[in-house]
């Protein structure tokens, strides 16, 4: 652990880079903390012997390592209290009985993207935790039905299918009460193959247009597996920090934002808030990725909020802690 005064010149040097971006000098702390300059460029070079600190090239200031942003999120901040005006733009939405819970959740993720100007992304539980439950089938006008997949987790997924006019509705019933009997408590993901190898050969003895309407089947399922249930809101936000400022920084992260299964490790497994500084995402060495888990009956996915390492950790704590309660509740 720090002494004291170290904790203090390490807390604000780390606070006045985060609303800065600039390295922090001697002269800045010393105004903060009344104490001579002396004695504060010791303080630093000791943080930095540390390895709570780095000097950069350009200025004698400095900047918080990784090591220091960690001692600074387990030692020194605590969660910003929200200001009046934010949590009523919140609470409105979650207010909102009209609102789905999706939709909810997305539309008060823009408003924290605009409050933090960082990326939020929002990660749904993937087909694969998903099992079927049932299939069922409505008639449209003419030669369209929809068919409606729902699982086991309350999910409802529904396509508009165009089939055949030649093809009965009592041949599409035989081949929907086919997939009910015989794929009911299959994972999502498995669903297609199960059709391809189990089904396939069975309607052919009952049903005379079999292939039109497997086909409709298999189509249905496949889109709904491979969907990627995960949402971005304010995707280029985080290319507007200073530490993006160049164009091989904004085409890596781009590419990792595009990259399905590097966003879908952001997923959390952990209770409470989880904060990941640098290298410790797994995703990118500049960024921090601050994330909770929600869970509604069966129903769970993850919220990460995305930005430099110059985060203001304090605030989006305090921000997803007010979300999760508010979704959870």
């Amino acid at each position: 652990m720090l002494g004291s005064r170290e904790e203090n010149v390490l807390r604000l040097i780390i606070e006045e880079y985060i609303k800065t971006a600039k390295p922090v000098g001697s002269t800045s702390i010393c105004k903060l903390l009344d104490c001579s300059s002396a004695t504060i460029r010791n303080e630093m070079a000791e943080l930095e012997n540390k390895g709570y600190l780095e000097k950069t090239h350009i200025s004698s200031g400095r900047v918080p390592s990784e090591k220091g942003y960690r001692y600074y999120v387990d030692n020194l901040m605590k969660p910003k209290n929200m200001t009046g005006e934010d949590m009523l733009k919140l609470q409105t939405i979650f207010h909102n009985n009209t609102l789905q819970l999706s939709d909810a959740i997305s539309k008060s993720l823009e408003i924290i993207s605009e409050m933090t100007n960082y990326t939020s992304v929002i990660l749904g539980s993937s087909s694969s935790e998903n099992k079927l439950k049932q299939v069922s089938i409505l008639p449209l006008e003419e030669n369209k039905i929809v068919a409606i997949v729902v699982t086991d987790k309350g999910h409802v997924e529904h396509k508009n299918l165009l089939i055949n006019e030649n093809i009965s509705l009592d041949e599409i019933k035989q081949t929907t009460d086919l997939i009910n009997k015989m794929l009911v408590g299959t994972p999502i993901d498995e669903v297609s193959e199960k059709l391809e190898f189990e089904i396939k050969p069975i309607i052919g003895k009952y049903v005379k247009q079999h292939e039109v309407i497997y086909n409709a089947f298999y189509s249905a399922f496949s889109e709904f597996a491979n969907r990627n249930n995960m949402h971005f809101v304010g995707k280029t936000n985080i290319l507007r920090q200073p530490e993006f400022d160049n164009v091989d920084k904004i085409k890596n992260i781009v590419n990792k934002f595009e990259n399905k299964d590097i966003i879908n490790s952001i997923k959390e497994d952990d209770n409470g808030i989880n904060i990941y500084i640098g290298s410790e995402t797994e995703f990118d060495e500049d960024v921090t990725i601050i994330k909770t888990k929600y869970e509604i009956g069966n129903e769970n996915g993850t919220i990460a909020i995305v930005g430099p390492k110059r985060m203001e950790y304090d605030k989006v704590v305090g921000l997803l802690e007010f979300l999760k309660s508010n979704i959870e509740n």
